[in-house]
């Protein structure tokens, strides 16, 4: 009987060992480190932002005054509030995404793909057009990509988060609300066009090489080539 209780709880573990690593798997979202791996210098740049230390904002007696204006208590730990934690980690509430009750450090803060889109299913091709350019100056097309779930535009992801308050003008906006409204302070106001451009909240531009081309693009492409850094070798 032992030997046979034993064995039974073997083949569970073995089970759940085995369903684990099939979902995680099958789970889109990869963490920022599958994607730092090749984009060092932006990864880099991104540390210093507010979008990287997005977690911070949450922790108890951090950004006090801010969190009594919108009539938050200071004191709460909202690191653990599922209706805080969505708009400052990647993936919240999806398959692969970060979990209060099991969180993963590179989910952590507002990430890669919190504004490219979950990285597993474009990622593998992405890396294999950067090969194929470099190999024989191949280009590929970014609708290849699109395909797949790159987002070369991620207004809207931004905007559900930033402009998800009641009597927003964007029309997704849904309960649970962002207490952080224009009208609890000018500064919470949410300009698109302007936000991506600072680099603050946003990581550094740097020269890409010219592994994609055509649509879609991304409307500031152009514009932040024209200014963009050269990577430090070693950062690319």
């Amino acid at each position: 009987m032992k030997l046979m209780t034993v064995c039974g709880l073997i083949a569970a573990a073995v089970f759940t060992f085995v369903s684990g690593q099939s979902i995680a798997a099958d789970a889109p979202f990869e963490g920022r480190k599958k994607c730092s791996s090749c984009h060092k210098a932006q990864a880099q740049s991104w540390k210093d932002t507010a979008h990287a230390k997005a977690m911070e904002s949450l922790k108890p007696n951090v950004k006090t005054e801010a969190k009594q204006k919108a009539k938050l208590d200071p004191a709460k730990d909202y690191t653990q509030d599922k209706d805080c934690v969505g708009c400052h980690v990647d993936g919240f509430g999806q398959k692969g995404g970060y979990t209060i009750e099991s969180p993963k450090p590179m989910l952590t803060g507002v990430g890669c793909e919190s504004c490219h889109g979950p990285g597993r299913n474009f990622r593998g091709d992405h890396r294999k057009s950067g090969q194929a350019f470099e190999k024989s100056g191949k280009k590929t097309p970014r609708k290849d990509l699109a395909k797949k779930g790159q987002d070369f535009s991620f207004e809207e992801r931004c905007s559900s988060c930033h402009l998800n308050y009641e009597g927003s003008p964007w029309k997704g906006a849904k309960a649970p609300y962002t207490p952080f409204t224009p009208e609890v302070d000018a500064k919470y106001t949410f300009k698109f066009e302007e936000m991506v451009k600072n680099t603050k909240a946003m990581h550094e531009h740097y020269k890409l090489e010219g592994v994609f081309d055509g649509e879609p693009k991304f409307k500031f492409h152009d514009e932040f080539q024209a200014s963009a850094k050269p990577a430090k070798k070693g950062k690319e």
